[in-house]
């Protein structure tokens, strides 16, 4: 029996703008604020996270923030929930890179998904020396380095 039948991404009210699901988390009692919400700062740590592996993974080396551009949190994050940071490359340059990320949650590990917050991030990848150094061509990437381009709705 073959499991190869192709994935169909199908967006709905509780579905992720961005198809890559790039790091998952619970959110513990640990990250929260005096209010018993989960610190921004623990969810801005999580984004910046997942947008450095998808950067890293597409620069093929080391990658530093450069900045983020607008964040404004839609919803809290609670004790319990689960954190989902979704990423996807929507510019490259010659050494910098912009990832839009989008968190969500899984509110009780079971429940409704919830968009949380999104941003767009530049990540600039350097070298050794901690240079701006340049960004392979995709032609040049390894197959497991190329985003898959995933058609929203379809």
């Amino acid at each position: 029996m073959s499991h190869d039948r192709p994935v169909r991404y199908v967006r709905g009210p509780e579905t992720p703008d961005i198809p890559n699901a790039t790091t998952r988390t619970v959110a513990m009692p640990s990250d929260t604020n005096p209010s018993g919400d989960i610190f921004g700062g623990w969810v801005l740590a999580q984004m910046d996270i997942a947008g450095a592996i998808a950067a890293s993974k597409r620069a093929q080396g080391k990658v530093v923030t450069a900045s983020i551009d607008g964040m404004s949190f839609l919803k809290p994050v609670h004790v319990g929930d689960i954190l989902g940071v979704y990423t996807s490359i929507t510019r490259t340059g010659h050494s910098s890179m912009d990832v839009l990320i989008e968190a969500w949650v899984r509110r009780n590990q079971i429940g409704i998904r919830e968009k949380v917050t999104q941003a767009t991030f530049t990540f600039v990848a350097v070298n050794a020396e901690g240079k701006p150094k340049a960004i392979p061509f995709e032609e040049s990437l390894p197959d497991y380095a190329v985003e898959e381009q995933t058609t929203i709705g379809c």
